[in-house]
């Protein structure tokens, strides 16, 4: 099976929708999506790359830019997704690279990421790509609605 990895574009909204529901179970309405993408799309501080596979979205990666008080400039993965049925090919681990090379290109110090505790699987991938975990942590937010 051969993939190429390409930055998103705005038809590629279905096929995010699909990974987002499936593969990481985010029901977000796709009106939403596109809404998102589109103006994603036009930051300077967002980049999203998708995996092609077979004419359809087999994967994504949405990472932007990380700065805090305490630390260098770094970019922060904001969502990682591969289809169930094209995992294990070098899909993740290669949208990964595209998001390092964006960070060392724009002068990041690193690339960081927060993952689910349940996201087992997915915690040893990335320590297979080399990402470390040096603290465990609760996430907290407030909706307003």
């Amino acid at each position: 099976m051969t993939f190429h990895i390409r930055e998103a574009e705005e038809a590629d909204t279905e096929g995010i929708c699909i990974l987002n529901q499936n593969e990481l179970g985010y029901s977000y309405p796709p009106e939403k999506t596109k809404e998102k993408l589109t103006a994603l799309l036009k930051s300077k501080k967002d980049k999203i790359f998708v995996a092609e596979a077979e004419g359809r979205i087999a994967g994504y990666i949405h990472a932007c830019d990380y700065d805090t008080l305490y630390m260098p400039h770094l970019k922060n993965i904001m969502g990682i997704a591969v289809s169930g049925e094209y995992r294990r090919q070098g899909i993740g681990r290669t949208l990964l690279t595209a998001v390092e090379r964006w960070a060392a290109e724009t002068g990041a110090a690193g690339v960081r990421l927060v993952s689910g505790e349940s996201r087992t699987e997915a915690h040893e991938f990335y320590r297979r790509c080399g990402y470390l975990s040096h603290k465990s942590q609760k996430n907290f937010n407030k909706l307003f609605q």
